[in-house]
């Protein structure tokens, strides 16, 4: 076994972190975890604030998932997806289906939340050129302002945070770029009680302009999480899934950081109604213990995809781990826990208890905005509270009180100046409390 010593070198200077200065790292690592807590190789225990990237849904070493996965390696660990299947895979196929919005009834598995967004944008396409009336010319997709949708290149086009991508636009394809429906920093002269109006006029602007020649809108739904946990109007989802429609556009709902339970229901889309033609799943798909997505869509999509073998209509795309049989077995597992666990229905207590803890955050004079949806939440620095002026990134702000929190026992990560509150699902109302009162001491030391 290699010493601490050691682990602490060759993770400097072996392992390459993802969005990480490795000339600034500092080693964080950790040995084991059980519940929602987090221990180090010291064995000092932290409390996981941010679901080990948003992705644990259950807690760590959950005895139904840890039970099922070792179940599934008795029987057959990998089984490809090209032409070939496994039970454990169609099971959680239809459990998906069942689940999912209305329409949503045919599912293409993949390995990560970009690939699962990735698959969307390629099904889009070969759709409009392989359907009985062809419309080979709908070649463009309208996005977000600061959307985040992942790192490979279709969904890293699709995406406009500058920060993160700038560095590769020669490799990236043009987007439609649509507006940030920010419900914090309106632009000038819009009401707040106006804002999902001004928000849906400029998307159909778009549409009008653009949509006799785009494939898709892709959409993260109610939150867009890597752009800072912008929280979008109520009625602002509704009223785009209406236009899309209106103007023959598909939607994609990419679902891979707000679904399962983060917002309250099982996928974002269920608090507005809305039936997407695909829903991206990712991250909490196998309670955040394999990697595994999942691209739903409709039967009229997949239809366009028929024919005989000569046609090749086929979707020309695949992975080599997609549809796992570890994996969906985890899957399975972790909507067996939302079952057997009531888990839905035990969040409006532990989201109340969220939003009273941070309550007094919200006087603080170097806090912006504290908001929330569901059992997700984003505490805002700024410079100036009256302007909203947030620090310069640069500055790093938010690292330094998450810091502070690590010292009180709690791992959570920033967004630049935005501090995010994301934990596992089965968090307790002590904890709650624990997470936010050590960020509330980091806040008051560093600001």
């Amino acid at each position: 076994m290699p010493s601490r010593e050691q682990l602490l070198e060759w993770d400097r200077r072996h392992v390459w972190h993802a969005f990480t200065q490795m000339a600034e790292y500092e080693p964080f690592i950790v040995e084991r975890a059980s519940g929602c807590r987090l221990f180090d190789i010291d064995g000092a225990s932290y409390l996981d604030a941010v679901s080990s990237l948003w992705c644990n849904v259950h807690g760590h070493q959950h005895p139904i998932i840890d039970r099922a996965i070792r179940e599934q390696l008795s029987r057959v660990s990998h089984v490809t997806s090209l032409g070939a299947s496994n039970p454990t895979t169609i099971e959680l196929a239809k459990r998906l289906c069942d689940l999912a919005p209305a329409g949503l009834e045919h599912v293409f598995f993949s390995g990560d939340g970009s690939s699962g967004v990735e698959v969307a944008l390629k099904q889009a396409l070969q759709y409009w050129r392989q359907r009985p009336s062809p419309r080979p010319e709908k070649t463009k997709y309208i996005a977000l302002g600061e959307a985040y949708h992942g790192d490979t290149i279709g969904s890293v086009s699709v995406g406009g945070v500058a920060r993160f991508h700038s560095m590769f636009e020669p490799l990236l394809f043009e987007v439609v770029r649509g507006p940030l429906p920010d419900t914090f920093r309106l632009p000038a002269g819009v009401a707040a009680g106006r804002a999902c109006e001004h928000y849906l006029e400029q998307i159909e602007r778009l549409l009008i302009a653009h949509g006799p020649r785009t494939a898709a809108l892709v959409i993260e739904p109610l939150v867009q999480c890597a752009a800072g946990m912008v929280m979008h109007p109520a009625g602002f989802l509704a009223g785009v899934r209406e236009l899309t429609r209106r103007h023959e556009v598909l939607m994609i709902a990419d679902e891979v950081a707000v679904g399962f339970g983060r917002t309250g229901k099982m996928f974002a889309c269920e608090h507005e109604g809305v039936e997407p033609d695909f829903l991206c799943l990712g991250k909490g798909l196998t309670g955040g213990y394999l990697a595994m997505a999942a691209t739903l869509t409709t039967t009229e999509v997949w239809d366009a995809f028929l024919g005989d073998y000569a046609e090749s209509k086929s979707f020309f795309h695949g992975h080599t781990f997609g549809g796992n049989p570890l994996a969906a077995a985890a899957a399975n597992a972790c909507l067996d826990v939302f079952e057997q666990e009531r888990t839905l229905a035990k969040l409006p207590e532990k989201c109340a208890q969220l939003n009273k803890a941070l309550d007094p955050l919200r006087e603080h004079p170097r806090v912006g905005d504290v908001r929330q949806r569901g059992l997700l939440a984003a505490v805002e620095l700024v410079q100036d509270k009256s302007t909203r002026t947030p620090f310069p990134w640069e500055q790093r702000r938010g690292a330094a009180v998450c810091d502070v929190a690590k010292q009180h026992g709690v791992w959570v990560r920033p967004l630049g100046g935005i501090l995010v509150i994301m934990p596992p699902l089965t968090i307790t109302l002590d904890e709650i409390d624990q997470i936010v009162a050590a960020i509330t001491a980091g806040v008051h030391e560093t600001l």
